[in-house]
Protein backbone atom coordinates (compact mmCIF):
# COMPACT_ATOMS: atom_id res chain seq x y z
CA UNK A 1 0.00 0.00 0.00
CA UNK A 2 1.50 3.74 -1.24
CA UNK A 3 2.19 6.41 1.66
CA UNK A 4 -0.64 8.43 -0.36
CA UNK A 5 -3.08 5.94 -0.01
CA UNK A 6 -5.20 6.74 2.62
CA UNK A 7 -4.92 10.62 1.45
CA UNK A 8 -8.36 12.77 1.02
CA UNK A 9 -7.93 12.38 -2.99
CA UNK A 10 -7.36 8.94 -2.67
CA UNK A 11 -10.58 8.15 -0.12
CA UNK A 12 -12.68 10.27 -2.36
CA UNK A 13 -11.84 8.34 -5.73
CA UNK A 14 -12.14 5.12 -4.14
CA UNK A 15 -15.67 5.84 -2.66
CA UNK A 16 -16.98 8.30 -5.00
CA UNK A 17 -20.23 6.53 -6.63
CA UNK A 18 -20.47 3.56 -3.99
CA UNK A 19 -23.74 2.62 -2.70
CA UNK A 20 -24.14 2.70 1.01
CA UNK A 21 -27.20 1.94 3.02
CA UNK A 22 -26.91 3.10 6.86
CA UNK A 23 -29.68 1.63 9.26
CA UNK A 24 -30.73 2.56 12.22
CA UNK A 25 -34.19 3.00 14.27
CA UNK A 26 -34.82 7.17 14.21
CA UNK A 27 -33.13 9.97 13.40
CA UNK A 28 -34.19 11.71 16.49
CA UNK A 29 -31.91 13.52 19.30
CA UNK A 30 -29.43 11.57 20.03
CA UNK A 31 -25.51 10.36 20.62
CA UNK A 32 -26.11 7.42 17.51
CA UNK A 33 -28.37 9.73 15.31
CA UNK A 34 -25.03 12.11 15.67
CA UNK A 35 -22.60 10.23 14.56
CA UNK A 36 -25.08 8.81 11.79
CA UNK A 37 -25.14 12.76 10.18
CA UNK A 38 -21.56 12.85 10.39
CA UNK A 39 -20.79 10.00 8.53
CA UNK A 40 -23.63 9.40 6.17
CA UNK A 41 -22.75 13.55 5.16
CA UNK A 42 -19.26 12.78 4.87
CA UNK A 43 -19.37 10.35 2.75
CA UNK A 44 -22.57 11.69 0.34
CA UNK A 45 -19.54 15.05 0.22
CA UNK A 46 -17.06 12.00 -1.41
CA UNK A 47 -19.41 11.45 -3.86
CA UNK A 48 -21.08 8.25 -2.31
CA UNK A 49 -25.18 7.53 -2.78
CA UNK A 50 -26.04 7.12 0.48
CA UNK A 51 -29.39 5.69 1.74
CA UNK A 52 -30.90 6.00 4.95
CA UNK A 53 -33.33 3.45 6.58
CA UNK A 54 -35.04 4.12 10.05
CA UNK A 55 -37.63 2.03 11.64
CA UNK A 56 -39.68 5.64 11.84
CA UNK A 57 -43.32 6.91 11.03
CA UNK A 58 -43.05 8.64 7.42
CA UNK A 59 -43.88 12.19 8.71
CA UNK A 60 -40.95 11.91 11.47
CA UNK A 61 -38.49 14.74 10.93
CA UNK A 62 -34.72 14.70 11.94
CA UNK A 63 -33.34 16.42 14.44
CA UNK A 64 -30.05 16.81 12.82
CA UNK A 65 -29.14 18.82 9.12
CA UNK A 66 -28.53 15.78 6.59
CA UNK A 67 -27.35 16.43 2.94
CA UNK A 68 -29.96 16.82 0.71
CA UNK A 69 -28.22 14.46 -1.81
CA UNK A 70 -29.25 11.35 1.30
CA UNK A 71 -32.24 9.49 0.68
CA UNK A 72 -34.09 8.41 3.60
CA UNK A 73 -36.62 6.00 3.85
CA UNK A 74 -38.99 5.16 6.88
CA UNK A 75 -40.57 1.92 7.53
CA UNK A 76 -43.58 3.31 9.50
CA UNK A 77 -42.68 0.40 12.02
CA UNK A 78 -41.65 2.17 15.19
CA UNK A 79 -41.81 0.47 18.89
CA UNK A 80 -45.42 -0.82 19.73
CA UNK A 81 -46.55 -2.20 23.34
CA UNK A 82 -48.50 -5.13 22.66
CA UNK A 83 -47.93 -8.97 24.18
CA UNK A 84 -44.99 -11.12 22.73
CA UNK A 85 -47.18 -12.60 19.93
CA UNK A 86 -47.49 -8.90 18.47
CA UNK A 87 -44.13 -8.19 19.38
CA UNK A 88 -43.46 -11.37 16.99
CA UNK A 89 -45.22 -10.18 14.42
CA UNK A 90 -43.91 -6.96 14.44
CA UNK A 91 -40.71 -8.53 14.07
CA UNK A 92 -41.34 -10.54 10.95
CA UNK A 93 -42.91 -7.15 9.16
CA UNK A 94 -39.84 -5.54 10.14
CA UNK A 95 -37.59 -7.80 9.01
CA UNK A 96 -39.84 -8.55 5.27
CA UNK A 97 -39.72 -4.58 4.54
CA UNK A 98 -36.10 -3.80 6.20
CA UNK A 99 -35.10 -6.78 3.72
CA UNK A 100 -36.92 -5.23 0.67
CA UNK A 101 -35.70 -1.53 1.30
CA UNK A 102 -32.29 -3.12 1.29
CA UNK A 103 -32.43 -4.47 -1.91
CA UNK A 104 -33.98 -1.47 -3.23
CA UNK A 105 -31.41 0.58 -2.23
CA UNK A 106 -29.17 -2.08 -4.14
CA UNK A 107 -25.73 -0.82 -1.46
CA UNK A 108 -22.24 -2.36 -1.99
CA UNK A 109 -22.71 -2.33 1.86
CA UNK A 110 -24.73 -2.02 4.79
CA UNK A 111 -23.94 -0.14 7.92
CA UNK A 112 -26.44 -0.75 10.83
CA UNK A 113 -26.27 0.98 14.05
CA UNK A 114 -27.82 -0.33 17.54
CA UNK A 115 -28.20 -4.15 18.71
CA UNK A 116 -31.78 -4.76 17.84
CA UNK A 117 -31.65 -3.28 14.49
CA UNK A 118 -28.40 -4.80 14.20
CA UNK A 119 -30.46 -7.82 14.49
CA UNK A 120 -33.30 -7.28 12.30
CA UNK A 121 -30.27 -6.14 9.81
CA UNK A 122 -28.32 -9.36 9.86
CA UNK A 123 -31.66 -11.41 9.82
CA UNK A 124 -32.67 -9.23 6.94
CA UNK A 125 -30.04 -10.09 4.76
CA UNK A 126 -29.45 -13.69 4.92
CA UNK A 127 -28.64 -14.32 1.45
CA UNK A 128 -27.74 -11.47 0.01
CA UNK A 129 -24.67 -10.62 -1.32
CA UNK A 130 -23.42 -7.77 0.51
CA UNK A 131 -21.01 -6.91 3.74
CA UNK A 132 -22.93 -5.66 6.58
CA UNK A 133 -20.92 -4.20 9.43
CA UNK A 134 -22.35 -3.68 12.33
CA UNK A 135 -21.78 -0.79 15.53
CA UNK A 136 -22.15 -1.60 19.42
CA UNK A 137 -22.85 1.99 20.55
CA UNK A 138 -23.32 1.38 24.38
CA UNK A 139 -21.79 -1.14 26.75
CA UNK A 140 -22.45 -4.56 25.62
CA UNK A 141 -22.44 -6.00 29.30
CA UNK A 142 -24.18 -4.02 31.09
CA UNK A 143 -27.10 -2.87 28.62
CA UNK A 144 -30.75 -4.80 29.54
CA UNK A 145 -32.08 -5.45 25.70
CA UNK A 146 -33.73 -9.05 27.15
CA UNK A 147 -32.61 -12.63 27.01
CA UNK A 148 -34.18 -13.66 23.41
CA UNK A 149 -32.00 -10.54 21.70
CA UNK A 150 -28.75 -11.42 23.81
CA UNK A 151 -29.10 -15.10 22.65
CA UNK A 152 -29.27 -14.28 18.98
CA UNK A 153 -27.31 -11.56 18.65
CA UNK A 154 -24.44 -14.57 19.82
CA UNK A 155 -25.55 -15.94 16.81
CA UNK A 156 -26.27 -13.69 14.22
CA UNK A 157 -22.99 -11.52 15.07
CA UNK A 158 -20.47 -13.57 13.49
CA UNK A 159 -22.16 -13.69 10.34
CA UNK A 160 -21.27 -9.68 10.02
CA UNK A 161 -18.46 -8.57 7.86
CA UNK A 162 -17.27 -6.90 10.49
CA UNK A 163 -18.17 -5.01 13.78
CA UNK A 164 -17.44 -0.72 15.37
CA UNK A 165 -17.26 -0.39 19.02
CA UNK A 166 -15.85 3.26 20.36
CA UNK A 167 -13.61 1.27 23.15
CA UNK A 168 -11.52 -1.59 23.10
CA UNK A 169 -13.09 -2.23 26.55
CA UNK A 170 -16.52 -2.83 24.44
CA UNK A 171 -14.75 -5.19 21.56
CA UNK A 172 -13.39 -7.21 23.55
CA UNK A 173 -16.52 -7.98 25.30
CA UNK A 174 -17.23 -9.98 22.36
CA UNK A 175 -15.36 -13.33 20.72
CA UNK A 176 -12.03 -13.30 19.59
CA UNK A 177 -13.32 -14.39 15.77
CA UNK A 178 -15.25 -11.31 15.81
CA UNK A 179 -12.76 -9.25 17.37
CA UNK A 180 -9.92 -9.97 14.53
CA UNK A 181 -12.58 -8.03 11.89
CA UNK A 182 -13.16 -4.58 14.39
CA UNK A 183 -12.98 -1.65 14.98
CA UNK A 184 -12.66 0.77 17.28
CA UNK A 185 -13.84 4.25 16.88
CA UNK A 186 -14.46 6.94 19.63
CA UNK A 187 -17.22 9.70 18.55
CA UNK A 188 -15.94 12.28 16.89
CA UNK A 189 -16.73 15.95 18.65
CA UNK A 190 -18.96 18.50 16.44
CA UNK A 191 -20.13 21.43 18.38
CA UNK A 192 -22.30 23.53 16.70
CA UNK A 193 -21.49 26.13 14.37
CA UNK A 194 -21.36 29.93 15.46
CA UNK A 195 -22.46 28.97 18.49
CA UNK A 196 -21.71 31.63 21.80
CA UNK A 197 -20.67 31.56 25.29
CA UNK A 198 -23.38 33.01 27.29
CA UNK A 199 -21.83 32.09 30.80
CA UNK A 200 -21.73 33.28 34.13
CA UNK A 201 -24.73 32.05 35.72
CA UNK A 202 -23.45 29.47 37.93
CA UNK A 203 -25.38 26.51 35.88
CA UNK A 204 -24.17 23.08 36.49
CA UNK A 205 -25.53 21.16 32.99
CA UNK A 206 -26.42 17.76 32.25
CA UNK A 207 -27.60 16.20 29.32
CA UNK A 208 -29.32 13.00 28.06
CA UNK A 209 -32.30 10.56 27.53
CA UNK A 210 -34.24 10.97 30.80
CA UNK A 211 -33.63 6.78 31.40
CA UNK A 212 -32.42 4.93 34.09
CA UNK A 213 -29.02 4.53 32.25
CA UNK A 214 -28.23 8.12 32.71
CA UNK A 215 -28.51 8.17 36.40
CA UNK A 216 -30.08 11.55 36.80
CA UNK A 217 -31.69 9.74 39.75
CA UNK A 218 -28.60 9.67 41.56
CA UNK A 219 -27.34 13.47 40.37
CA UNK A 220 -30.47 14.86 41.59
CA UNK A 221 -29.61 13.11 44.90
CA UNK A 222 -26.16 14.64 44.48
CA UNK A 223 -27.19 18.08 44.12
CA UNK A 224 -29.67 18.12 46.67
CA UNK A 225 -26.98 17.06 49.34
CA UNK A 226 -24.88 19.84 48.75
CA UNK A 227 -27.47 23.07 47.45
CA UNK A 228 -27.45 24.60 50.71
CA UNK A 229 -23.56 25.00 50.17
CA UNK A 230 -23.89 26.56 47.28
CA UNK A 231 -27.32 28.56 46.80
CA UNK A 232 -25.99 30.34 43.58
CA UNK A 233 -25.87 27.46 41.85
CA UNK A 234 -29.01 25.36 40.04
CA UNK A 235 -28.66 22.22 37.95
CA UNK A 236 -30.29 21.92 34.47
CA UNK A 237 -30.69 18.42 33.03
CA UNK A 238 -31.64 18.97 29.04
CA UNK A 239 -33.34 15.82 27.62
CA UNK A 240 -36.66 13.77 27.25
CA UNK A 241 -37.11 10.44 28.34
CA UNK A 242 -39.83 7.79 30.08
CA UNK A 243 -38.54 9.14 33.50
CA UNK A 244 -39.48 12.37 33.70
CA UNK A 245 -42.29 12.12 35.82
CA UNK A 246 -40.60 9.63 38.45
CA UNK A 247 -37.16 12.12 38.27
CA UNK A 248 -39.77 15.10 38.83
CA UNK A 249 -41.21 13.57 41.05
CA UNK A 250 -37.87 13.22 43.21
CA UNK A 251 -36.88 16.44 42.39
CA UNK A 252 -39.74 18.06 44.28
CA UNK A 253 -39.82 15.28 47.16
CA UNK A 254 -36.38 16.28 47.60
CA UNK A 255 -37.27 20.22 48.03
CA UNK A 256 -35.62 21.42 44.82
CA UNK A 257 -37.66 21.92 42.84
CA UNK A 258 -36.36 25.53 42.49
CA UNK A 259 -33.12 24.57 42.18
CA UNK A 260 -33.36 21.56 39.33
CA UNK A 261 -35.11 22.53 35.98
CA UNK A 262 -35.73 19.99 33.20
CA UNK A 263 -36.40 21.93 29.79
CA UNK A 264 -36.59 19.28 27.38
CA UNK A 265 -34.48 19.10 24.18
CA UNK A 266 -32.96 21.88 23.19
CA UNK A 267 -34.26 23.23 19.84
CA UNK A 268 -31.08 23.16 18.10
CA UNK A 269 -28.16 20.35 18.56
CA UNK A 270 -25.61 21.17 20.91
CA UNK A 271 -26.92 24.55 21.62
CA UNK A 272 -26.75 23.48 25.69
CA UNK A 273 -22.79 24.35 25.77
CA UNK A 274 -23.44 28.09 25.68
CA UNK A 275 -25.15 28.23 29.07
CA UNK A 276 -23.68 25.72 30.73
CA UNK A 277 -20.97 26.62 33.41
CA UNK A 278 -20.07 23.63 34.72
CA UNK A 279 -20.93 19.82 32.80
CA UNK A 280 -21.98 16.24 35.13
CA UNK A 281 -22.56 13.09 33.70
CA UNK A 282 -24.04 10.51 35.98
CA UNK A 283 -24.62 8.06 33.90
CA UNK A 284 -24.66 4.34 35.67
CA UNK A 285 -23.30 2.63 31.84
CA UNK A 286 -21.96 4.37 28.70
CA UNK A 287 -20.70 3.14 25.59
CA UNK A 288 -18.92 6.52 25.15
CA UNK A 289 -20.67 9.43 26.44
CA UNK A 290 -20.72 12.18 23.84
CA UNK A 291 -22.22 15.21 25.70
CA UNK A 292 -19.13 14.46 28.10
CA UNK A 293 -16.25 15.10 25.01
CA UNK A 294 -18.82 18.32 23.75
CA UNK A 295 -18.66 20.18 26.80
CA UNK A 296 -14.85 18.88 27.02
CA UNK A 297 -14.44 20.51 23.38
CA UNK A 298 -16.70 23.59 24.50
CA UNK A 299 -14.20 24.32 27.35
CA UNK A 300 -16.28 23.35 30.59
CA UNK A 301 -14.65 21.72 33.73
CA UNK A 302 -16.25 18.19 33.90
CA UNK A 303 -17.04 15.55 36.68
CA UNK A 304 -18.15 12.40 35.97
CA UNK A 305 -18.74 8.77 37.00
CA UNK A 306 -15.66 6.61 36.10
CA UNK A 307 -18.43 4.57 34.15
CA UNK A 308 -17.54 1.71 32.02
CA UNK A 309 -16.78 2.68 28.87
CA UNK A 310 -15.85 5.75 27.84
CA UNK A 311 -15.19 8.59 30.54
CA UNK A 312 -11.95 7.46 31.55
CA UNK A 313 -10.60 7.46 28.18
CA UNK A 314 -11.68 10.80 27.53
CA UNK A 315 -11.05 12.15 31.02
CA UNK A 316 -7.74 12.05 32.89
CA UNK A 317 -8.63 12.51 36.52
CA UNK A 318 -7.37 15.56 38.16
CA UNK A 319 -6.00 16.93 34.57
CA UNK A 320 -8.71 17.91 32.28
CA UNK A 321 -11.87 16.27 34.53
CA UNK A 322 -12.33 15.15 37.86
CA UNK A 323 -13.56 11.04 38.15
CA UNK A 324 -15.44 9.52 40.75
CA UNK A 325 -16.45 5.88 41.61
CA UNK A 326 -19.74 5.03 39.55
CA UNK A 327 -22.60 5.20 41.47
CA UNK A 328 -21.01 6.96 44.35
CA UNK A 329 -23.44 9.53 45.39
CA UNK A 330 -21.96 10.66 48.19
CA UNK A 331 -18.48 11.20 45.95
CA UNK A 332 -20.15 12.62 43.44
CA UNK A 333 -21.64 15.06 45.97
CA UNK A 334 -18.56 15.76 47.00
CA UNK A 335 -16.63 16.07 43.65
CA UNK A 336 -19.75 18.76 42.71
CA UNK A 337 -18.99 20.51 45.53
CA UNK A 338 -15.53 21.16 45.52
CA UNK A 339 -15.65 22.35 41.59
CA UNK A 340 -18.82 24.65 42.31
CA UNK A 341 -16.43 26.23 44.96
CA UNK A 342 -13.30 26.79 43.28
CA UNK A 343 -12.81 29.17 40.39
CA UNK A 344 -9.57 28.48 39.88
CA UNK A 345 -10.36 24.56 39.32
CA UNK A 346 -12.76 25.23 36.73
CA UNK A 347 -10.64 27.15 34.69
CA UNK A 348 -8.08 24.85 34.70
CA UNK A 349 -9.94 22.15 34.23
CA UNK A 350 -11.84 23.45 31.33
CA UNK A 351 -8.69 24.84 29.39
CA UNK A 352 -7.72 21.27 29.82
CA UNK A 353 -10.02 19.88 28.73
CA UNK A 354 -10.50 22.05 25.53
CA UNK A 355 -7.19 20.85 24.41
CA UNK A 356 -7.72 17.08 25.84
CA UNK A 357 -10.64 17.37 23.12
CA UNK A 358 -8.68 18.20 19.93
CA UNK A 359 -7.82 14.19 19.67
CA UNK A 360 -11.45 13.32 18.81
CA UNK A 361 -12.08 16.52 15.87
CA UNK A 362 -13.91 15.26 13.10
CA UNK A 363 -11.62 14.77 10.27
CA UNK A 364 -9.27 12.23 12.39
CA UNK A 365 -12.53 10.12 13.32
CA UNK A 366 -14.19 10.01 10.14
CA UNK A 367 -10.71 8.95 8.31
CA UNK A 368 -11.41 5.78 10.28
CA UNK A 369 -15.04 5.38 9.37
CA UNK A 370 -13.45 5.38 5.90
CA UNK A 371 -11.45 2.75 6.12
CA UNK A 372 -14.00 0.68 7.93
CA UNK A 373 -16.02 1.54 4.58
CA UNK A 374 -13.09 0.86 2.19
CA UNK A 375 -12.24 -2.42 3.70
CA UNK A 376 -16.40 -3.59 2.94
CA UNK A 377 -16.21 -2.02 -0.21
CA UNK A 378 -12.40 -3.93 -1.65
CA UNK A 379 -14.62 -7.17 -0.17
CA UNK A 380 -17.85 -6.50 -2.35
CA UNK A 381 -15.15 -5.76 -5.85
CA UNK A 382 -13.58 -9.49 -4.71
CA UNK A 383 -16.95 -10.69 -4.58
CA UNK A 384 -18.10 -9.32 -7.94
CA UNK A 385 -14.61 -10.00 -9.21
CA UNK A 386 -15.02 -14.13 -8.27
CA UNK A 387 -18.77 -14.04 -9.75
CA UNK A 388 -17.51 -12.78 -13.00
CA UNK A 389 -14.44 -15.43 -13.13
CA UNK A 390 -16.97 -18.39 -12.60
CA UNK A 391 -19.70 -16.77 -14.80
CA UNK A 392 -16.75 -16.36 -17.55
CA UNK A 393 -15.57 -19.97 -17.15
CA UNK A 394 -18.77 -21.53 -17.14
CA UNK A 395 -20.22 -19.94 -20.47
CA UNK A 396 -16.12 -20.51 -22.12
Amino acid sequence: MSENSNSPAVVAGNMSGARVTIILPSLGAGGTEHVVKLVANHWAQLGCKVTLITLELPHARPYYEFDPRIAIERLGLPPQQGGKIRAGLLVLRRIYRLRSAIRHSQPDFVLSFLTRTNVLTLLATIGLPVPVVVSERNNPALQPFGVFWKWIQRRLYPRAFGLVTMTRGALDYFPEKMRSRGWVIANAVDLPGEWQKRRGNNILTAVGRLTRQKGFDLLIEAFARIASRHPEWKLVIWGEGDDRKSLEALRDALDMTDRVEMPGVTQRPGVWVETADVFVLSSRYEGWGIVLLEAMAAGLPVVSFACEWGPSDMVEHGEDGLLVPSNDVDALAEALSRVLADGELRSRLAANAEASAKRYLPDRILSQWDAVALSALKHTARDHAATASVVGAGSA
